[in-house]
């Protein structure tokens, strides 16, 4: 999530109450999450299994429970409970508000675009021309639709990530401050569920198709002409290479990155990275040639 302006590490320390390390005047431009971090934005550490990953990151500025050694071209915010704090920060930029009306009168439509009745549509919702929005689809804040999108009924856009700390006794929700980019000609059927990023952006890319009954994580991308069959799960933070075909009822582990123009055969279940130009079948997915030899040979072995 970006910042409406530049913050300085001094503002963005006295939000929370919080020491830091480095100059007052140390330029912060958003908050982010580890993986989708760039350069300039805060990310949140609270364990030290992760310090250095995220010292070493592309965050400019770490949201830690304990000062560290700090390279000298980067902040740290000390707090005892970043996680908490993290939430404190994204909602002191982006907080929720109750909405009276069903379609936001902010909203952006493009020339020829036709929204079905029941259609609800939240704050700063850009969409493109030519589109065409079925009955009971829920849109929401911050959402991007480029030109001649479909949109089935009943799939909703830009939901909150599912992204929990265990406290012993509850669970903590990670805000959802991110939003959802579809770009020109995705189709979406019905009852799909994309959910936003939790401070950065999901995105569907420009021609990919999806069936009925998706789900798709935070911050997952999905490139460029892919087609995604009923009942498939991808979570969060997962990287969809250009044209890649996933058949019904594979699911995906979350942070996995799959190469351009793999094919997954249905009920797969994808639980590491997997290169791309191949077709893989089975849990834990390999190649499907592989996959289908070991069993032949288990069916002979049971004869």
């Amino acid at each position: 999530m970006k910042f409406p302006r530049p913050y300085t590490l001094k503002e963005v320390a006295d939000i929370i109450k919080a020491d830091y390390v480095g100059d007052d005047n140390f330029l912060i431009y958003g908050t982010n999450e580890i993986h989708r971090i760039e350069k300039g934005e805060i990310v949140f550490v609270d364990h030290p299994k992760y310090y250095d990953k995220a010292i070493q990151s592309n965050a400019t500025t770490i949201l830690i429970n304990k000062e560290v050694e700090c390279p000298s071209e980067k902040s740290l915010i000390i707090s005892e409970d970043p996680f908490r704090d993290f939430n404190l920060i994204n909602s002191y930029f982006r907080k929720f508000e109750k909405q009276e009306e069903i379609i936001s009168s902010d909203v952006k439509i493009g020339e020829g675009t036709t929204i079905q009745p029941g259609v609800y549509i939240g704050k700063q919702v850009k969409i493109g021309k030519n589109c065409i929005i079925f009955p009971n689809v829920t849109i929401h804040d911050f959402t991007e639709i480029g030109d001649h999108v479909i949109i089935q009924s009943g799939t909703v856009i830009g939901g909150d990530s599912f992204y929990y700390k265990n406290r012993g006794d509850s669970y903590d929700r990670l805000k959802s401050v991110g939003n959802v980019k579809i770009e020109d000609e995705v189709e979406i059927g019905s009852n799909c569920t994309i959910d936003r990023g939790v401070t950065a952006t999901t995105i569907i890319g420009k021609g990919s198709k999806l069936d009925n009954l998706i789900q798709i994580g935070h911050d997952t991308i999905i490139g460029k002409k892919c087609l995604i069959a009923s009942q498939v799960g991808i979570a969060g933070c997962c990287n969809i290479e250009d044209e890649v075909t996933i058949w019904g009822q594979a699911g995906f582990a979350s942070s996995l990155t799959i190469g351009a123009k793999a094919v997954i055969l249905a009920q797969s279940g994808v639980s590491k990275d997997l290169e791309g130009g191949k077709t893989y079948f089975g849990y834990p997915a390999d190649e499907a040639r592989k996959m289908l030899k070991e069993l032949a040979a288990l069916k002979k072995l049971g004869k």
